[in-house]
């Protein structure tokens, strides 16, 4: 009953608020970026955009949401924080971020076992299955081929 009552009073870190859907999943993006231990410009210019395709912002708008994203990322202690408002979205748009989490990690030319578990993970929870988060993948890899 105690640790009820402690709960209610406790502040909430900001990952643990509730947020828009576009904040979770730049925050998502994120964290697809950081996974490999090593963060650079030509991923965070990957999430700005992506940003700037899919949700029409302009330029100093995806910048602002990377920078607020880029904090809640380095916060959070699981991926369960963002995926629980990123699947309030219907699934098609889902979908769309497990192929831009694979865009993110192509983004630097290297793609290793730990980041491909990381976007089945949140795949999972995003309830995306093995099929549609295939066909995500091929698409990201036809894309930064096609930029290449």
């Amino acid at each position: 009953m105690m640790d009820r009552i402690k709960r209610l009073f406790t502040p909430k870190t900001p990952a643990e608020q509730s947020m828009p859907p576009y904040v979770a999943v730049t925050a998502l993006l994120v964290e697809a970026a950081l996974v490999d231990g090593v963060y650079v410009n030509i991923e965070s210019d990957m999430i700005a955009e992506i940003l700037v395709e899919a949700f029409e912002f302009d330029a100093d708008k995806a910048d602002a949401l990377l920078s607020e994203a880029e904090t809640l990322a380095e916060e959070a202690v699981g991926s369960h924080q963002f995926t629980r408002h990123a699947k309030k979205l219907p699934m098609d748009e889902r979908v769309k971020i497990v192929e831009a989490m694979y865009r993110v990690i192509f983004a630097d030319g290297e793609h290793d076992d730990v980041e491909e578990a990381y976007v089945r993970h949140v795949a999972g929870l995003l309830y995306v299955d093995d099929v549609q988060r295939a066909g995500a993948r091929q698409r990201a890899r036809e894309h930064a081929n096609g930029a290449a």
